[in-house]
């Protein structure tokens, strides 16, 4: 069983960066590819970023790329979103996940979810 919490959200003014955490419960962190997701109002959740369990291979949604980082601590059982420049669309309600087993941009392959973080982007 994995817990997620994550924090770092908050409102920002496009153009400016901010950086989201993501804590782990749990000793087996580090055997897990962790992922960055994102839903909007009155849209999917959809993939941002995902990264695995060693941190050496990573993957971006084509909207971020660029422009976020996904890292990992396993000594902290901690990942990180870095994103910069940010834009009005990128406003969302940001969801880290966990799941053993290879990298993957499908959410529902994901085991562990947490409860999400609030971002806003001002124009």
């Amino acid at each position: 069983q994995v817990q997620l919490v994550e924090s770092g959200g908050g409102l920002v003014q496009a153009g400016g960066s901010l950086t989201l955490s993501c804590a782990a419960s749990g000793r087996t962190f580090s055997s897990y590819a962790m992922g960055w997701f994102r839903q909007a109002p009155g849209k999917e959740r959809e993939f941002v970023a995902a990264i695995r369990w060693s941190g050496y291979s990573t993957y971006y949604a084509d909207s971020v790329k660029g422009r976020f980082t996904i890292s990992r601590d396993n000594a902290k059982n901690t990942v990180y979103l870095q994103m910069n420049s940010l834009k009005p669309e990128d406003t969302a309600v940001y969801y880290c996940a966990a799941r053993r087993g290879v990298l993957t941009t499908h959410r529902e392959e994901y085991d562990y979810w947490g409860q999400g973080t609030q971002v806003t982007v001002s124009s």
